[in-house]
């Protein structure tokens, strides 16, 4: 349930954030929050992070659709706990609202800008978040003994 719960939550706030945002912004963009740390700046990223591999529009859409199929074939597998439910939620979630971008523009809209970082959306900060708490999780965390206050999650399916 949380997986489901993480996962709607993040598509649709990140789909949501950036339909404001092409809806009272002009490309390239940028207002003012608070400067000269933050801005809302519209740009369109036809890479991964920072740009990197630019173009290769095909890749990533295959990378997010194998991420999305795999995590939904092997669910009942692997995710046990409400943690990695929330953590598989996020990546997910935000896999599925840079992949959206892609089939629907061919890249990715991005617009929260530190101007020491490249700019990034809510999808981006979903899957480092989800991805970071699941490499604390394996590296601190034994996976023998279920924590104190880990609960196990059944599928209402089963």
């Amino acid at each position: 349930m949380y997986f489901w719960l993480t996962l709607i939550t993040v598509f649709l706030t990140d789909q949501f954030s950036k339909y404001l945002l092409q809806l009272n912004l002009l490309k390239n963009e940028s207002i003012p929050v608070l400067p000269p740390v933050f801005y809302i700046t519209y740009i369109e990223n036809p890479g991964a992070a920072f740009g990197i591999m630019a173009h290769k529009t095909g890749f990533f859409i295959a990378i997010s659709l194998l991420v999305v199929a795999g995590t939904l074939f092997f669910y009942r597998q692997i995710i046990k706990t409400t943690l990695l439910q929330l953590q598989v939620g996020l990546i997910v979630g935000g896999s599925l609202g840079n992949l959206l971008d892609r089939l629907r523009i061919g890249q990715v809209v991005d617009f929260l800008d530190f101007r020491i970082w490249p700019v990034f959306n809510i999808a981006d900060t979903a899957i480092v978040i989800g991805v970071g708490l699941l490499i604390w999780d394996t590296l601190f965390h034994s996976k023998k003994h279920p924590r104190d206050g880990d609960k196990v999650v059944k599928d209402e399916n089963n």
